[in-house]
């Protein structure tokens, strides 16, 4: 049985393929600074898109994106205008989340939430 931190690996190297699939130019990975994470940074278009990963392998505890709280979205919100402080060529943000599902022996589910206002 995977670990939690196992799940959430393979789940962000799964997100930056889907990413990358849908048109995405992936920027960074699990970028820092201080206390605050942005899982991936990605550009597409004049866009420059911070995404949250979720990732379970089964619904017995709710669906990935339920488990989002405030707290994860304020800090998600911090370390971008950080990122955009030091990048500021970026005029256009937007904040995404994709929920992943990998349940044994069955494809991974993706769900793309975009534009998510907090």
């Amino acid at each position: 049985m995977a670990t939690n931190k196992q799940t959430g690996i393979k789940g962000e190297e799964l997100a930056a393929v889907y990413l990358q699939n849908k048109g995405y130019t992936i920027l960074e990975r699990n970028w820092r600074f201080k206390r605050w994470e942005v899982d991936i940074i990605a550009s597409q278009g004049n866009f420059l898109h911070f995404f949250e990963i979720k990732t379970r392998t089964s619904s017995r505890f709710g669906h990935p994106e339920e488990s989002i709280g405030q707290a994860k979205m304020n800090n998600l919100r911090n370390a971008a205008e950080e990122y955009q402080y030091q990048h500021p060529e970026w005029k256009y943000i937007q904040f995404n989340v994709l929920a992943i599902t990998m349940q044994y022996n069955q494809p991974a589910e993706f769900f793309l939430i975009e534009d998510v206002y907090f």
